[in-house]
């Protein structure tokens, strides 16, 4: 192995690290340590393999796992690692494309990548050029929909023979034309473009092949069929293919990711092996028995089973609140306790959530108690206006054809160019088919506006001018400040504070990148922002409680998680259970037990407020899954739910004999097994009198009464009938 941290890998490691030549499929479980192998293998065949950095591809999906991995590789083999391909895929596509996009009809090398907002604001405008209300088609829905069909390799042509209307194909193949113009990829056409690029020039493809002789993917349940289709092209010649991942954690369905890609690997790929690394290094027994339990419910899985060494563990804690201001002071006061008692940090301790909007209240709860956290994604920093203000400049400095990023910064600051003038530059540029930036000077020459707006339209043109110009040679910071000087964009935040320094920090941005890469341009630089995220921003260093959607936390870990909003349509979510989703969404709750270390919080409300109404919502189906014996149940009435009444009934009691179980079903399809005044124990609540029964099936509504917990409405398949 190729150094002393190796020999610590244990025998299924190992086994994974020295496999060379052929394809592998590595399942690796929450905490076995995937991030380890994946840099120990990189390690092993540049140190004892002797194989050139230059030869291997590693990809992986964020750039903070990315950059993790570099820095790993440079403590095992030093320098040694340089010319490694190593980053995400959209990162490796990016490079690609830079180098080889210009084989392509239509595209140029120095092209712009548009974010989410570029791209809903190009939408709208294809709309309303084709006479679409935003009414009756919603943009962002629009945009959704034109990303999914780019990561399942769709053009505007084969859409409408899918799941699509023929409104969405003409705003597409619009969208698709007006890109081009505007020398311009959205996020998707990384890897779009990319498999295009490969599959029109089979001269490229093989440039490539001939390239990777050991290509390594991180995440591999995760990828989505472009993703699939740019591995299994470029691993066609050598077949040296290893991927990592674990199918227990595939959270993305939604954005596009395809589990049969992990569940296939081996029809994909003939004769590959099959290793299992089940050992956890990061979790309790406790915690580690409840995760794999619940997953076990799961029926499109691999087989494994996760163990550890570790310590048994506390059991996990449920406590039901009043509502959902009372779920955040329980919140916030075990965190206290954890604080106070256990001389834990505040970085020590997350707090999950299924949706963003559930953060509103814990934050409430923070600030009035006075304790550091911090907000992991919601209001991205790089979606800020500010911020997005600022980059626009440098992405017109860039490239002039951007007219989305021209039109954001013609009037910011506020110069006097009105809507009237940006509207008669809209009409040239599209009458004379030409680009925002050619019809300002067209306008000037031909003075054909009022003197007033002339006047205003040519100092910003100048300004423009001379800041393109002044781009050649010039270092990103120090343009940076050229920007913010000439166009007086902080004089505009004279009084903001907090936006000035989010401006500021685009400067220390623009340092560090510049530190990291030599010879770095002004593309390079919003190539690199292009690809970064606010996950990639999160430090876990600062002494701050973190709080994140469960989606977020993938990739994670803390000593003690909470995850909050236990309840039927928040976990699962009202649209997985809608559209049959619900192992996704056992996977995600999996993905946020398993990133606990020593302690796990769940909590659920009686009653939550939803569009301004007060519901009262079910448990989720979820704690019942967990093992019984495992589980700790409070509620707000300050009372613990005993050990005889909860956890030792029998498990034919909980779930009832095979023949009982028939007979429920029988009696619950036909409407007829549930009555008021009828007796019936729930798994958390224990014994209740049904008071009243709404609708039929195992879908029906029923309202039961439980002594000493109050009134609850429950679905009538999570009910035993006694």
């Amino acid at each position: 192995m190729s150094s002393g941290k190796s020999n610590k890998l244990n025998p299924t490691q190992a086994d994974a690290v020295a496999h060379t030549d052929g394809p592998l499929l590595v399942l690796a479980g929450a905490g076995s340590g995937k991030t380890r192998i994946i840099t120990e293998r990189i390690s092993y065949l540049i140190g004892e393999k002797n194989i050139n950095p230059s030869n291997i591809l590693a990809v992986t999906f964020t750039n903070k796992a990315a950059n993790e991995m570099k820095e790993r590789i440079h403590r095992l083999i030093g320098d040694r690692y340089k010319g490694l391909w190593i980053g995400t895929f959209h990162s490796v596509s990016l490079r690609i494309l830079k180098r080889e996009i210009k084989n392509l009809t239509g595209f140029k090398q120095d092209f712009v990548i548009y974010d989410e907002g570029d791209q809903i604001k190009l939408i709208k405008e294809c709309m309303s050029r084709l006479n679409i209300g935003e009414r009756t088609l919603e943009p962002r829905s629009v945009r959704s929909k034109i990303d999914s069909a780019k990561n399942k390799g769709l053009t505007p042509e084969q859409i409408e023979s899918h799941t699509y209307n023929d409104r969405i194909a003409k705003i597409y193949d619009l969208y698709e034309k007006e890109l081009r113009k505007l020398n311009a990829l959205d996020f998707a056409d990384l890897l779009y473009v990319t498999t295009n690029l490969f599959e029109e020039k089979p001269e490229i493809l093989r440039k490539y092949q001939d390239l990777f002789h050991y290509i390594l993917v991180d995440e591999y349940q995760d990828t989505n069929h472009m993703q699939y289709k740019i591995i299994e092209l470029l691993s066609r010649k050598h077949r040296n293919v290893f991927v990592v991942g674990d199918d227990n954690q595939s959270i993305y369905g939604w954005r596009g990711a395809d589990i049969t890609n992990i569940l296939n690997f081996e029809r994909d790929f003939k004769d590959a092996r099959v290793i299992k690394l089940e050992r956890n290094y990061r979790s309790t027994k406790t915690i580690l028995k409840a995760a794999n339990e619940l997953i076990l419910k799961n029926k499109n899985r691999h087989d494994k089973n996760l163990w550890t060494e570790k310590q048994e563990g506390e059991k996990l804690s449920y406590y039901e609140a009043r509502d959902e201001r009372d779920e955040a002071r329980h919140v916030v006061s075990e965190i206290e306790n954890e604080i106070s008692s256990s001389g834990r940090s505040y970085k020590d301790i997350a707090v999950f959530f299924r949706t963003n909007n559930q953060s509103r209240i814990i934050e409430e709860e923070f600030l009035r108690r006075n304790l550091p956290y911090t907000i992991v994604g919601g209001v991205g920093f790089y979606q800020r206006a500010e911020i997005k203000d600022v980059l626009a400049f440098l992405k017109v400095i860039a490239n002039p054809l951007d007219n989305i990023s021209l039109g954001r910064i013609i009037n910011v600051p506020p110069r006097g160019i009105g809507k009237g003038t940006v509207d008669k530059l809209d009409e040239i540029a599209r009458r004379e088919g030409i680009s925002l930036f050619d019809s300002i000077e067209r306008v000037l020459n031909d003075k054909a506006l009022p003197a007033r707006a002339t006047k205003n339209l040519e100092r910003f043109f100048k300004m423009l001018s001379e800041l393109i110009e002044m781009a050649q040679g010039v270092e990103i910071g120090k343009l940076l400040d050229k920007v913010l000087q000439k166009t007086g964009y902080l004089d505009l935040l004279e009084k903001e504070e907090e936006r000035r320094e989010n401006v500021g920090e685009i400067l220390n941005l623009a340092a560090e990148f510049e530190k990291a890469e030599e010879n770095a341009t002004l593309h390079d630089f919003l190539d690199w922002v292009s690809l970064s995220s606010d996950v990639d921003r999160f430090n876990d260093k600062d002494d701050r409680v973190a709080l994140l959607t469960l989606h977020s936390a993938k990739g994670l870990e803390f000593p003690v998680i909470f995850i909050i909003g236990m309840e039927e349509n928040l976990i699962p979510h009202f649209n997985s259970t809608k559209n049959g989703e619900v192992e996704e969404e056992r996977r995600l709750l999996y993905v946020g037990l398993t990133r606990a270390k020593e302690k796990v919080y769940l909590t659920g409300a009686s009653r939550r407020r939803v569009f301004g109404k007060e519901e009262r919502p079910v448990p989720s189906r979820f704690i019942a899954e967990l093992p019984k014996e495992l589980l700790v149940w409070n509620n707000h009435h300050g009372s613990r739910i005993t050990k005889t009444r909860n956890t030792e009934y029998t498990d034919r009691r909980r779930y009832g004999s095979v023949s009982s179980r028939r007979k429920n079903k029988a009696a619950t399809s036909n409407g007829k097994g549930y009555r008021a005044g009828q007796i019936i124990e729930h798994p958390m609540f224990g014994e209740g009198v049904i008071k009243r029964v709404e609708g039929t099936g195992g879908s029906a509504k029923i309202t039961v009464s439980f002594p000493g917990r109050g009134t609850k409405k429950i679905i009538a398949s999570y009910l035993e009938r006694k």
